[in-house]
């Protein structure tokens, strides 16, 4: 099993994909000072809809 193959397979589960997301929205918003929020939570959103594990 490949290193992208075990990335998919620990983001399958929403809690995981969520808990992940979640930890990459703060380290944005942390490198960022807070300035690009809105475009951070979009980004967000939209790479979670893109998981498609809801």
């Amino acid at each position: 099993m490949g290193l992208m193959d075990k990335a998919k397979d620990a983001m399958s589960n929403e809690q995981t994909s969520d808990k992940v997301l979640d930890k990459g929205e703060q380290l944005a918003d942390q490198k960022t000072g807070g300035t690009h929020d809105a475009q951070i939570d979009k980004g967000r959103d939209l790479a979670d809809g893109k998981l498609g594990t809801e």
